[in-house]
């Protein structure tokens, strides 16, 4: 009797202690975010991987049985595998959907107008169509832009070219963000007396033949921001040194994969700031409509040392602008 009145109690005891497991699974919360990438590079990649590391922190911080899942999709830069993924995003239940690059947000806010949406990588959230205005978006899209300084970046390469060469601009015109910042580079140059020799390309297979065909001609070459031109940067570097010509560019990780500098942001750290307001979004429960579009909280100088040594230059001359 005594043996089978400890075994109804062992076995109790397990039931009660398998209930409360089950219970705790089932209390467990879990929050369902999306990623859309349009094309794999160094700015992009950095970008993610500092909001995955930001908003993981954030949530353990407030609550650690909190679990993040994310869902991730990178289009390859292709246009149909990108309002297919962003399609599929969009139908799932995300509680929040990161567009990472202008191409990514404006798939996204195309297929939801309900759905919370924070971009990031994006040049000019308002005139891609993303938000009514950065002070009070007044849509589902907020975020973060990456708008660098390009009149300091341009200066930056002035000081680097050894000829009185115009100054070669590549960029991909497909891109909105491109064309935006390659008009910019062309007020800083008319408003400072610099020639230009601007190429404009549209796929991976015209950078190299483009570059080639206006190293004799330039002194220095700036690229923007640009998806095209970031997803090129080894090629673009392999050219530009057998060249000996200075790049200077219009992020930090694409002058680590082929330029010479820039004075610009650090993507990862976009990334991190861009989770911060995904945070207030999901925990806080802000509304996009409601929160301004922000800009990088740091810039600084980058020097890529091995390249500009391969070209003649002393990394220790570079300061600045």
């Amino acid at each position: 009797m005594k043996k089978y009145l400890i075994g109804l109690i062992t076995i109790i005891a397990a039931v009660v202690l398998a209930g409360c497991a089950n219970s705790s699974a089932t209390n467990k919360k879990t929050i369902n975010v999306g990623i859309l990438q349009v094309v794999p590079h160094g700015s992009l990649d950095e970008a993610r991987k500092g909001f995955k590391e930001e908003l993981n922190q954030k949530i353990k911080q407030h609550d650690k049985s909190i679990k993040v899942n994310y869902n991730y999709q990178n289009a390859q830069g292709d246009q149909a595998n990108l309002n297919s993924m962003a399609q599929q995003l969009t139908q799932k239940k995300n509680d929040l959907i990161l567009g990472i690059a202008t191409p990514s947000a404006q798939a996204l806010a195309k297929k939801t107008k309900s759905t919370p949406i924070v971009v990031t990588a994006v040049t000019n959230l308002k005139s891609a169509g993303l938000v009514k205005d950065d002070r009070k978006p007044a849509t589902n899209v907020t975020g973060t832009k990456d708008l660098g300084p390009v009149d300091k970046q341009v200066k930056l390469l002035t000081t680097l070219t050894k000829s009185s060469k115009p100054i070669g601009v590549m960029y991909n015109s497909s891109e909105e963000n491109s064309v935006l910042q390659v008009k910019m580079v062309k007020e800083y140059a008319k408003n400072h007396h610099i020639k230009l020799n601007v190429v404009s390309v549209t796929s991976t297979n015209d950078v190299a033949s483009a570059l080639s065909g206006m190293a004799d001609k330039v002194s220095g070459i700036y690229l923007p921001t640009d998806n095209l031109m970031a997803s090129s940067m080894k090629t673009i570097g392999k050219k530009a040194r057998e060249a000996k010509l200075p790049i200077v560019t219009g992020s930090i990780e694409m002058a680590e994969d082929g330029g010479v500098a820039t004075y610009g942001i650090n993507y990862r750290d976009l990334g991190k700031q861009t989770a911060k307001m995904a945070y207030r979004i999901l925990i806080e429960k802000k509304k996009p409509q409601d929160m301004p579009v922000e800009t990088s909280h740091t810039l600084r100088l980058y020097i890529n040392k091995a390249n500009a040594k391969a070209i003649g230059i002393d990394p220790s001359k570079i300061t600045k602008p």
